[in-house]
This record gives structure tokens, sequence and C-alpha cells, in this order.
């Protein structure tokens, strides 16, 4: 009897489990063909409607010419569906755009000339293949050439405000030389003596009209993309509030004239942390600063209080 009882429970919790799931199982696919039905009303992949009165530092792009419209088109769907890196940009942009713009003014270098930076870097302090460092990518020779320290402890390529600098002089540089920012803008990628050899060789200064490497070929055009991009965000499908973008913490500057023997113990004694020391002075490449020639430095040190949100966990756990 008692055999039989069980026998009935199991097959009845069996049976009700097999029901249970092909229950789950329909209201599962109806979950997802709900969800394929949202899916296809809300997103899309949407081919770029043609923009009309293109520019670069105030010189028209020839964009009614069927091959030049195709090279800005190719440029302008990458930066649009490659969305995580773009939506950094105009983060990013948010933060360090006002220390650039103000530079560039001053230098009468045109303002889109900040896209450049960010085309180069996505205003990050990397390295590339051959050297190029910084936000502006610039080497150690040009860097030297135009006065920047560069070597094991110190490298001003990763100071924003002189490598801009150094960038400013160079493309006011290449202005006079080629007579147009767009070739400007080119030569900073392939450098003034590549510049000058293939318009010598092709015979003419019109960087739309030159046939140049891969990468010199989509410089220019990938300034323009991000620029109207960026120009036009909700255009483009890009969607944020004022406060999801960054934006600069406060600091102060010091002025040092002397050898800083650990930078860590420079840092505690500022009220800060090492990590921010070095975060906010990136041209700082070692933990000291060596200055046996008695060289100004300009040290920057943040003063939001929130940025030390743990010190006091971190001061406890040191104690102990």
């Amino acid at each position: 009897m008692y055999t039989k009882l069980i026998y009935f429970l199991g097959s009845s919790l069996l049976i009700l489990a097999f029901t249970q799931l092909f229950i789950y199982s329909t209201e599962l696919k109806n979950d997802d063909e709900l969800h394929q039905q949202q899916f296809n009303i809300k997103y899309g992949i949407f081919a770029i409607l043609k923009p009309q009165g293109l520019s670069f530092a105030g010189e028209e792009i020839p964009i009614n010419s069927p091959e030049i419209w195709e090279r800005i088109d190719k440029e302008l769907l990458k930066n649009t569906y490659w969305q995580s890196s773009t939506m950094l940009f105009f983060k990013k942009a948010n933060k360090y755009f006002p220390i650039i713009e103000p530079i560039l003014k001053k230098n009468n270098i045109p303002d889109d000339f900040k896209y450049l930076a960010l085309i180069e870097s996505g205003l990050d302090n990397v390295v590339s293949p051959a050297g190029a460092a910084g936000f502006w990518q610039i080497l150690k020779g040009t860097a030297r050439e135009h006065g920047l320290e560069v070597n094991s402890a110190i490298d001003e390529r990763y100071n924003l405000e002189k490598s801009t600098q150094i960038a400013c002089e160079y493309l006011n540089d290449a202005y006079i030389k080629f007579g147009s920012w767009t070739m400007a803008a080119a030569s900073y990628n392939m450098g003034k003596n590549g510049a000058r050899r293939r318009m010598k060789e092709q015979g003419t200064n019109n960087y739309y009209n030159l046939h140049l490497n891969s990468e010199t070929g989509r410089y220019v055009f990938r300034i323009i993309a991000v620029k109207d991009i960026m120009k036009n965000p909700v255009k483009y499908g890009f969607i944020f509030r004022e406060k999801d973008l960054y934006t600069m913490p406060n600091y102060k500057t010091i002025e040092v004239d002397s050898t800083i023997v650990n930078l860590s113990d420079f840092a505690i004694s500022n009220g800060i942390n090492y990590k921010l020391l070095k975060q906010f002075n990136p041209w700082l490449r070692t933990s000291s600063l060596p200055d046996k020639s008695r060289k100004k430095y300009f040290i920057k040190i943040p003063t939001n209080s929130d940025l030390l949100v743990f010190e006091d966990l971190e001061t406890q756990l040191l104690k102990d």
C-alpha cells in the first residue's frame, strides 16, 4: 500500500514538474518574442543621412563628390556604431576640451583641431608603436626640438598644457608651409617631409586630390566625422545628460624648484595620496622628481575632498 502511495505521489510530482516546465517554456518563448518585437521597434541600424555644409577649420569639404562622400560616410558609420568608444569621447571631451580650447585660441589655431587630439589618443595618455606619447601623440625628437623635457623621470609630453602648446607650434608652422589647415592636419599624421614629398610627386597641394597611405588617407575624414557627431549628438543617436559627462576636479598648483626625493611623502604632506598625485601629474614618470638645476615645475594638487573618500580607512589599516 505504501509502495503504491509513494509511486502515485512520485508520478504526480513528475507530471506537475513537466507541466510547470512547459508553462515556463511557453512564457519564456512569449517573453523572447515580446523582447524581439520591442528590439525591432526601438533599435535599428540606419544609414547615415548626408550632412550638408561640412567644413574643417573654416575650409569647405567637397562632400558632393561621390568619392569624398564615401570616405566621410565610412568614418561617420564607424564612429556612430562603435557606440561605447564614441560615448566616451563625449564624456572625456567635457573634462579636457576646456583645457585645450583656450590654448588653441591663444595660438590662433582653429578650434576644430581639438578633434585632432581626440582621434589621436581618445584623450588618454597612450603610447603608439612608434613611441609617440600623450594626448597629442608627440614623438621624443619633436618634443625636445620644441623645448619639452623628456627623460626617464620627467616626460612633458604627458603635460596637457605644454603638449597642446607644442602641437599649436607645429600646426602653425605646417599651415605656413602648406597653405591650408587641412594639409596641416594631414602633415600632423604623416610628417611635414612626407606631406611635401607627396605634394611634389603628385603635383597638387589639395588633400582631397592626393593619393596617400591608408592611415593619412582616412585621417582628416576621421576628424571631420567625429566633429559632426559631437556637434550633433542627438542626430546620431547619442543621448546623455550633462551630469553623465566627466568633469575636471578642482585643483591647486604648487611651484617647486628643488628635488623631491619621495613623491609619496610629498603627496601625503599635501593632503592627497600618491595615486592622485600621479593621475593629476602624469608627466612625473618615477617616484621622485630630480631637480639638480633647480628648474621650476608646477605640480597640480586636487582639492576635492570626495576624491579621498576612503582615506580614513586606509590610514587606519596602516596603523593596524
